[in-house]
């Protein structure tokens, strides 16, 4: 005679984030907003950039995520960030801030941020952000992706770049731009996601890039968007 057993209850497998700024009011209303989320979970905070990269560097297994604000004392968010990706670049680091400026989301691009999104943003952004950045991929809100592409100049002509990636590639890094998977990337495409694979490590190699990051700004820097 067989038995039915219940089934044993699905576990879930939270990212553990460590959320840095020095507004009490923000750290208690982000810790609000991810109380309830399974899939995220605020597991340290730190109301400076000094006490959260001591954090990290105490226990950097501890964190999967820092999401923090780029105006701090004793160390600025954009100085966080460049020692959190030069010494655990396994750390994915979501900016959090209230600048919208050219020169506030410049500073974070090149301090290989994974993402950015402004304090107005709500919690459907900060889970989407949260959802991609933990993906392997990048997030920059709507409101700031006219900053990013019009912070730089366009160093090089479609001519030079097409010398260096073919059409294929091309169109493959203006979607990786636009924040798409390798699987959405292949849906449209009609091609599998292996080949999209393929692609994609072509173009890092051709470009010289390491990371998704570095490729978004090799766009960015070449006028090749999304």
């Amino acid at each position: 005679m067989s038995i039915n057993l219940p089934l044993a209850e699905e576990r879930y497998t939270a990212f553990n984030i460590l959320l840095a700024d020095d507004h009490q009011m923000i750290v208690d209303g982000i810790s609000g907003m991810l109380a309830g989320e399974q899939a995220y979970r605020v597991a340290g905070t730190a109301l400076d950039g000094q006490q959260a990269m001591e954090m990290i560097a105490s226990r950097p297994d501890d964190y999967d995520v820092l999401l923090t604000d780029i105006s701090m004392p004793l160390l600025s968010g954009i100085d966080l960030c460049k020692m959190v990706k030069a010494s655990y670049p396994r750390i994915q680091v979501l900016v959090l801030s209230m600048y919208s400026s050219m020169a506030a989301v410049q500073e974070a691009v090149m301090a290989e941020a994974d993402g950015y999104i402004l304090k107005s943003s709500g919690r459907e952004e900060l889970l989407k952000a949260l959802h991609r950045i933990t993906g392997g991929g990048t997030y920059f809100s709507e409101a700031i992706l006219p900053i990013i592409y019009s912070q730089y100049e366009k160093a090089k002509t479609q001519e030079d770049y097409q010398r260096i990636l073919s059409a294929r590639e091309l169109e493959i890094l203006a979607m990786i731009v636009k924040e798409q998977t390798s699987e959405e990337i292949g849906t449209v495409l009609f091609i599998s996601k292996k080949t999209v694979d393929n692609h994609r490590a072509n173009i890092l190699e051709k470009t010289g890039c390491r990371t998704t990051v570095g490729l978004v700004k090799w766009a960015i820097k070449n006028g090749i968007e999304g």
